[in-house]
């Protein structure tokens, strides 16, 4: 089974980028073919045999991965298995890639594995890095309905049936459309804690779009793709949920430019997922409501 690697980058984390190379480089099995993405900037010398994209600007995180997808032919076709792995991260044990090829030759019907993101000083993983409801057990591996954007590999037939990430979100939630996708279209998703990619423990608000772009982005997962009668009470509850979590003023007021903003802009195609998705989902313990 071909391994391909995807790592999008800034430019500004140079050190860790070759850390997370090498990383890479030393997983056992065949050799996992890289290619690196400069998402607005240049990047810097590299490995020999790793492959470089530079784009001229920073076109948002789910664009640039799909341009590092498309370096390996039409939807990634090159390779059976790409990973994702976010520049600053660091893949903790050098057998995740045998473990990767492992599952996915166990369970044809596997799309998507998202990795255990640790903390590399306290080997800690924060709750919101375990996408499912329960997630006071990190250790506990199980089927999920999302997965994280810079730790996990995906099964190239995959974007091969529906497509890539939707450029247009920029940042944030792009995980999740990709993967109610491909859970309409029979795909599995898993959450796999025993592959594991370090990364510093982070606050995802320190980016200053954080709370314009998961309002913006979920009024959009929402359009795109749920069955129309689903789409006021998912957003319904999710407004409630974030009035109750008391965001600080300039927080809520970004929120709310980004709600509005989600409603009154195009959200690219909508496809409606199937209500046999919808309750697949909800066995899953999930359901397109929360």
């Amino acid at each position: 089974m071909r391994l391909g690697a995807v790592v999008l980058t800034m430019g500004n984390r140079p050190d860790e980028l070759r850390a997370l190379l090498d990383s890479v480089a030393k997983q056992h099995g065949d050799p996992v073919e890289i290619v690196v993405v400069g998402n607005g900037s240049p990047l810097p010398e590299l490995p020999e045999g790793v492959r470089t994209v530079e784009l001229p600007e920073n076109v948002g995180i789910p664009a640039g991965r799909n341009v590092g997808i498309e370096a390996f032919g039409p939807h990634g076709g090159e390779v059976d298995v790409l990973l994702f792995l976010d520049d600053d991260g660091l893949l903790a044990n050098e057998d995740t890639a045998e473990l990767c090829r492992a599952a996915f030759a166990a369970d044809p019907a596997l799309g998507i594995i998202s990795f255990r993101i640790a903390d590399p000083d306290t080997g800690q993983t924060q709750r919101r890095h375990v996408p499912r409801l329960r997630a006071s057990d990190p250790m506990r591996s199980s089927r999920v309905t999302t997965f994280l954007g810079g730790a996990n590999a995906v099964r190239t037939k995959v974007f091969a049936e529906v497509g890539g990430l939707p450029d247009d979100f920029f940042y944030a939630h792009e995980e999740t459309d990709l993967a109610w996708r491909a859970l309409n279209a029979g795909w599995m998703v898993d959450y796999r804690s025993d592959m594991v990619l370090h990364h510093p423990t982070t606050a995802p608000a320190r980016h200053a779009v954080y709370h314009r772009m998961v309002a913006r982005n979920r009024v959009w997962l929402a359009r795109r793709n749920l069955p129309a009668l689903l789409v006021p009470v998912y957003l319904g509850v999710w407004f409630l949920l974030t009035l109750a979590r008391r965001p600080s003023r300039p927080a809520l007021r970004a929120w709310l430019g980004g709600f509005k903003e989600g409603w009154a802009t195009a959200c690219g195609p909508r496809r409606p997922m199937k209500w046999a998705t919808v309750w697949r989902l909800t066995r899953l313990g999930r359901p397109p409501i929360i």
